[in-house]
């Protein structure tokens, strides 16, 4: 609840239902084509990510307008979504237009600047998700909407504090789009790393486009050491599940580098019902829709049946197998060797049968150590960029809470 003693001479808190007119659309029988046949754009909640609307992906007619609950907001009207996934989701009419039941119109008003209103929904978004009502999916009633209390200055004041918002915003959209690109420009610089590295030019120089050092060779994966494809012990069996072993899945090789934990874990009996993994196994992933997603496993266990795993020889550094793994080349021929039928899958004897460069054990150790280097300087100003994103993002909330307390101008 707001409390008007604490906010600026001359404000003052009504309830949107208060200040502005609000009615939610409707869905024309879908089992009528014609509805579906008309001029008039109708918008769907998913559709409200854009701003401002200028076009929508389906029409109703006149008759379905007739026939329905839905009905026509004029251009400039302020739309909220009411439920489902998009709950909370804001754009204004830059049409005349409908819209279905999961939306609610919210109308110009002489009481309110329809940009201050935005601003203010925007920033009650949470509290808004918070109120809704629960069951299969969150619902913000219109009494929710009617109720929710604004704190109003003057309408020449509010267009000082749209203006004041929409400065600091760009301001903060500038420096957003800077570390996105930075954050673009990392990624670019970690593939031409790892596509350096297993080319040999990391420690060769001089090299022609196309040649390998001297000493470097190329090997199938099946060359490499000791190649399997994972296994599920009976979930009816909980005899085969405790916390000894970690049994990884795809979701679980995120960590990449330092795979150490599981979502499900196996005990003595279940990892002898399973393919048992050395630490320092390379797992690939060979299905589904993370396909090409590599972790290496820095604790001995087991995985399921859609990884692939290399347990590497003597000769050959683990860290190395890994890193080539994830560089631009082998990433490529997974995808370009797998077979795509309800969902992509590269079995074991494609798999193994993909190649790699390899060169002597010193050399690998030393492209290694120069991987480690250089990528631990990206995680850091990755992380770097990633907190100020996040703080790009409390800083807007901070603004806008300002704003609405009256002092932000």
């Amino acid at each position: 609840m707001i409390e008007e003693s604490k906010l600026p001479k001359g404000w003052e808190v009504k309830k949107l239902g208060e200040v502005c007119l609000t009615t939610s659309g409707g869905t024309p029988n879908r089992g009528n084509k014609e509805f579906y046949e008309g001029a008039i754009p109708w918008v769907k909640s998913g559709e409200l990510d854009r701003g401002l609307i200028l076009e929508t992906e389906e029409r109703i007619s006149e008759e379905a307008i007739k026939n329905s609950s839905a009905k026509i907001f004029p251009k400039g009207t302020l739309l909220i979504a009411l439920y489902g996934a998009t709950i909370g989701k804001l754009a204004f009419l830059g049409i005349d237009a409908a819209s279905n039941q999961a939306v609610c119109g919210i109308f110009k008003s002489e009481k309110i600047n329809s940009n201050y209103l935005f601003n203010f929904l925007f920033y009650k978004k949470p509290t808004l998700v918070k109120q809704s009502i629960g069951g299969a999916q969150p619902n913000i009633s219109q009494g929710i909407l009617k109720n929710l209390e604004i704190p109003i200055p003057s309408i020449d004041e509010q267009q000082k504090i749209v203006t004041k918002i929409e400065e600091l915003f760009s301001q903060l959209e500038n420096g957003k789009q800077q570390l996105l690109t930075a954050q673009k420009q990392l990624k670019t610089y970690r593939q031409s790393l790892l596509k350096s590295a297993f080319e040999g030019k990391l420690t060769n120089q001089n090299l022609k486009a196309g040649e390998l050092p001297n000493g470097w060779k190329t090997l199938k994966v099946l060359e490499l050491g000791e190649i399997s494809t994972g296994s599920t012990p009976s979930k009816s069996n909980p005899a085969f599940y405790s916390n000894k072993f970690p049994f990884y899945k795809p979701t679980d090789l995120e960590a990449g580098y330092n795979v150490r934990k599981s979502s499900d874990n196996l005990s003595d009996l279940g990892i002898k019902e399973a393919r048992f993994l050395p630490a320092n196994s390379i797992l690939v992933t060979c299905i589904g829709a993370t396909i090409g997603k590599t972790g290496i496993i820095r604790r001995e266990g087991a995985s399921n049946q859609q990884i692939n795993t290399i347990i590497p020889s003597k000769n050959l550094d683990p860290n190395f197998i890994y890193y080539q793994a994830i560089a631009p080349k082998f990433q490529k021929t997974i995808k370009d060797n797998y077979s795509q039928t309800t969902l992509p899958i590269l079995n074991k004897s494609k798999f193994q049968n993909l190649e790699m460069n390899i060169c002597s054990l010193p050399e690998q150790q030393k492209i290694v150590a120069i991987l480690e280097s250089k990528l631990t300087i990206c995680d850091k100003i990755e992380e770097t960029i990633k907190t100020s994103l996040q703080q790009s993002e409390t800083l807007r909330q901070s603004i806008l809470k300002k704003a609405f307390e009256g002092r932000l101008v």
